[in-house]
């Protein structure tokens, strides 16, 4: 029995092993990448050019991003707009989840299949006029023309929506036998049972807020509310001390993304799949 176990155990390893060596060629490929940009924002200025590896290395690049650029107004602005968004749209597609999940109404049906078929208008074919539309009531330069457009979502909806189908409808007989409002009913039970759902989708929606580009350049004509996104691209100069000093600022902006991704990245899995199967 030791012998099995032994072998069983050897077994284990190599399989192990053996994938760890397939998925290494694909690990290095992804990172070769940031280590490419973090080594340009440390190389000295006057290696940047003539040398692929520096002889040493140069944190002043990082300095100067906090010191001598806009860079932490903007990484305020994106975490605001972020995290502004994030929140609004935790609220209100659960809100609308709920609806479509729990509640008897007519067409109820036909108004998520409306919802659903938003999602395959690209997004390009609404920016004018979502632009046009933030113009004329004179948001432009300012919070409200990055947050209120994605106040909600389809995909939103629909993940949440997924999520509350699994919930046994006995809940909110039961729940509203005892004389609980629905709106309790969501506040106490259905939010907390849907955390993993939750999760994910703020995740998902801070993320794309956090690398929003095309709309905040649109949108936006100062500093003030400019996101991060937007700062990275007005570092870049012919001169070889700026390239090193938007490498430093590209680095910067990656911490928060990658910290998602590294701290949530079982949440996110979770939560994603926890609708999948409905049961």
């Amino acid at each position: 029995m030791s012998n099995f176990t032994l072998s069983r155990k050897q077994r284990h390893f190599w399989s192990a092993a053996l994938r760890m060596a397939l998925n290494l060629p694909f690990v290095l490929i992804i990172m070769l990448p940031l280590l490419y940009t973090f080594m340009m924002s440390v190389t000295p200025a006057d290696q940047l050019y003539s040398r692929l590896v520096p002889n040493s290395v140069d944190f002043i690049s990082y300095s100067h991003v906090f010191t001598r650029t806009p860079i932490p107004r903007h990484i305020l602005n994106s975490f605001i707009v972020a995290g502004s968004v994030t929140l609004l749209q935790m609220a209100t597609c659960s809100m609308a989840a709920f609806a479509f999940s729990f509640l008897e109404f007519k067409g109820r049906n036909f108004v998520f299949m409306c919802i659903l078929a938003t999602m395959m208008v690209p997004w390009e074919a609404t920016i004018i006029a979502n632009y046009l539309t933030v113009s004329r009531w004179g948001w432009l330069d300012s919070y409200h023309a990055m947050i209120l457009p994605y106040a909600c979502s389809a995909m939103g909806i629909f993940l949440m929506r997924q999520n509350y189908l699994t919930f046994a409808k006995e809940l909110h007989e039961a729940a509203k036998l005892d004389g609980c409002s629905n709106w309790r009913f969501l506040a106490t039970i259905v939010v907390p049972l849907a955390r993993p759902a939750l999760g994910a989708l703020g995740a998902y929606v801070f993320l794309m807020q956090w690398n929003q580009y095309l709309w905040p350049l649109l949108v936006t004509n100062s500093d003030k509310v400019r996101t991060v996104q937007i700062g990275i691209s007005q570092l870049y100069d012919i001169d070889s001390e700026q390239i090193g000093l938007m490498m430093a600022g590209v680095v910067v902006v990656l911490v928060p993304s990658l910290s998602i991704f590294i701290f949530m990245q079982k949440q996110l899995i979770n939560g994603l799949m926890a609708g999948a199967v409905k049961g």
